[in-house]
């Protein structure tokens, strides 16, 4: 079930005030929230990462490879290169410009 599908059930169950009509919106909401505490997770540990790669990266130019063979040993375990290019690419757009010429070559913005 999709979550506007959940969410429209949740908003009709609403005002019902009987034991199973308790139980469904537990259930829904439960469903809903499901994967909350895995993003909190992996904000928490982007950001936390964030600086070393900033500091690492410095006035210099390199590739998303580069970048990645600079910091690895620095990276928490579970951290892999494909998340670092994530990051760079669409979390931390703002703090970083694509350079033309070379493929995936960025430097801060």
């Amino acid at each position: 079930m999709k979550k506007a599908t959940m969410n429209t059930i949740l908003s009709l169950i609403s005002t019902i005030d009987t034991p199973e009509a308790e139980e469904v919106r537990a259930e829904l909401t439960a469903e809903l929230n499901k994967g909350a505490e895995q993003k909190a997770a992996n904000a928490a540990l982007y950001d936390a990462v964030k600086p070393i790669v900033m500091a690492e990266l410095g006035d210099s130019t390199c590739t998303i490879g580069e970048l990645w063979e600079a910091v690895e040993d620095k990276m928490p375990e579970g951290f892999t290169k494909g998340k670092l290019q994530y990051a760079v690419t669409r979390l931390w757009v703002s703090d970083f410009e694509r350079v033309e010429g070379k493929v995936n070559a960025y430097r801060k913005a």
